[in-house]
């Protein structure tokens, strides 16, 4: 019988535990300075401004008094002689923060594979107990199974043995104690210094305690360390979602191959379809109407007229300086725009919105509007009670009348003409229907339904497939799909004027999932990754455009197909399958 033999792991990091005797203390680059790191640090880093401070002192004295810089004394000499060696300690030391990190992580010379019987533990009392002791040498040819640690033994055996993990003794005993509960599956990251090993340890955990398989679910080929602290908490593996590429996007004059990541069949065919209609039209054109992010607390006063107060002192252009001034201190990109404010009773709602650069900017926002409030507390307003940060009046991940009518993020208007001929023979449909099914289908079909917002065809579908390829918050599809889609004829009713208005998209090209390398690629692919330098925020909102721009072609692409009669059939022919594709996969 074969099976998949895994790597042996290196000890953790953590020091070792009456509960968990085998974590140990590996050894450590800094293990060779006399004094602890942090103590060496302050020593090095205190040397290094207090004689950069000494010299110059000198120096200007010298060139005040005429003395000549060459000219050196005892003490000068020393305080030369200390900045140099402080200055390379401080180099070495990110040396040494790179050596140790690169200890702490196994080799790729160390991913071998034991030819020994592997020995589980026999103090090991896991459900799978008769499961871990039934070990057996591998063959070579089956170690490099792309799918995982956990392999199946090919037999229809019970729950608890649905998945048998080759791991090391040690990395059995840390899946032991995790089963326990004696280790806390969140820490393993810290614990072990190994984000991968972190991972394999806490999915193998997981099968034995809901004696379920995650086979189908791969844990291997991602880089684990890339979403600490920042995107993931507790992985166990990773969700693989295709990407598709529709376009080439004519958008201001420029082409876009638009990367959207979907499990939707025709999705990528339909939007592809309406870029190349604008495509053969001339193109589309879009206009940043507005560029602001909001985060709006509630406060709470004694009463009405104390909470009015406030309302007006903010509202007052006089004092908007001042509260900008405090709120732009947070950050070098972050500018206060505007303040509107609501009253219910004896609380105040603030909704501060603010330029953000690249950055989507929730963060940004939200360090700005603390700074604030800390302001309006020591000054004028010290009975002021904050009860939240956030109160929905902002509003985030909602759909919303204020994101509707004010804005979020970048509103944008997206516009296209396209020739009767291209409707014709591209889209198979005439102007004609499609301005007909627009107003009775996303205008009073919606308005019918009490839509806020979602006066469109499928704005949501493109907006998410985009948002996921670039690393954006999936959630705030939400408003970021806020949508009115106006089709009128011109030209005598020959060609058809297609916009679509969309006036909360929240993007960013830095910060959250837009560092990943596959998302970082597709935003790449459009010309946006990472910060503008030259003029902060122009990426982001040229990504608003291109979401914009390729929400009009999927509209116009799905509003054909609607009012052609081919909406069934397209979806017959490309989103259905009768392959089971999980099978594949385990194959």
């Amino acid at each position: 019988m074969d099976a998949r033999r895994q790597a042996v792991s290196k000890p953790m990091h953590a020091a070792a535990s009456t509960d968990a005797p085998y974590f140990r203390q590996q050894a450590k680059a800094s293990d060779a300075l006399p004094l602890p790191l942090y103590l060496t640090n302050g020593v090095f880093f205190t040397l290094f401004f207090s004689v950069a401070y000494f010299l110059l002192q000198r120096w200007r004295d010298k060139i005040r008094y005429s003395v000549p810089l060459h000219v050196v004394s005892v003490s000068e000499l020393a305080a030369l002689v200390a900045l140099v060696a402080s200055t390379i300690y401080l180099v070495g030391f990110f040396g040494i923060d790179f050596v140790q990190t690169i200890i702490s992580r196994p080799s790729d010379d160390e991913d071998v594979y034991d030819d020994d019987l592997v020995v589980p533990n026999p103090n090991n009392k896991g459900t799978d107990g008769p499961a871990l002791i039934d070990r057996f040498i591998v063959e070579e040819e089956s170690c490099r199974r792309p799918s995982g640690v956990g392999v199946h033994s090919g037999s229809k055996s019970s729950s608890t043995d649905m998945s048998t993990n080759l791991l090391s003794v040690e990395d059995e005993e840390v899946v032991s104690s995790v089963v326990a509960r004696k280790t806390p599956s969140y820490s393993l990251e810290t614990l072990l210094g190994d984000c991968r090993r972190a991972a394999a340890i806490r999915r193998a955990a997981l099968e034995r305690v809901t004696s379920k398989s995650l086979e189908g679910l791969p844990l291997e080929g991602f880089d684990y360390e890339s979403i600490l602290g920042q995107c993931c908490e507790m992985p166990v593996g990773y969700v693989q979602i295709p990407v598709g590429i529709a376009g080439p996007l004519l958008l201001d004059g420029k082409e876009y191959s638009v990367p959207m990541a979907t499990t939707e069949g025709c999705l990528v065919a339909s939007t592809n379809r309406g870029c190349k209609a604008i495509y053969m039209s001339g193109g589309a054109t879009s206009v940043l109407l507005k560029d602001e992010m909001t985060r709006a607390p509630v406060v709470r006063f004694g009463s009405a007229a104390r909470a009015a107060e406030l309302k007006f002192f903010l509202e007052d252009p006089l004092n908007f300086d001042t509260v900008a001034t405090i709120f732009n201190r947070s950050s070098r990109f972050g500018r206060l725009q505007s303040i509107k404010c609501g009253i219910a009773g004896k609380n105040l709602y603030m909704r501060l919105s603010c330029s953000t650069g690249d950055a989507m900017g929730m963060n940004m926002v939200s360090k700005g509007v603390q700074n604030v409030l800390d302001f309006l507390q020591l000054n004028n307003f010290p009975d002021m009670d904050v009860v939240g940060l956030s109160s929905n009046f902002c509003s985030d991940k909602k759909a919303t009348a204020i994101n509707w009518v004010e804005g979020r993020g970048k509103s944008v208007v997206c516009e296209a003409v396209i020739t009767e001929e291209v409707v014709r023979k591209v889209l198979k449909t005439s102007v004609e229907a499609l301005v007909e099914l627009n107003t009775l289908k996303n205008l009073v079909g919606s308005a019918l339904a009490g839509a806020l917002g979602g006066f469109n065809a499928h704005a949501s579908n493109i907006v998410s497939a985009i948002y996921i390829a670039t690393g954006q918050d999936p959630a705030q599809n939400v408003e970021s799909s806020h949508c009115i889609t106006m089709m009128e004829p011109i030209n005598h009713g020959k060609d058809l004027h297609v916009s679509v208005t969309m006036p909360s998209i929240e993007v960013g090209t830095i910060g959250g999932g837009t560092q990943l390398a596959s998302q970082s690629a597709c935003l790449n692919l459009l010309g946006v990754k990472g910060a503008n330098k030259e003029s902060p925020g122009t990426n982001a909102r040229k990504l608003a455009s291109v979401v914009a721009g390729s929400v009009l072609a999927g509209e116009l692409s799905l509003m054909s197909a609607i009012a052609a009669g081919q909406l069934v059939q397209s979806h017959m022919k490309y989103n259905r399958s009768t392959k089971d594709m999980s099978k594949i996969a385990s194959s």
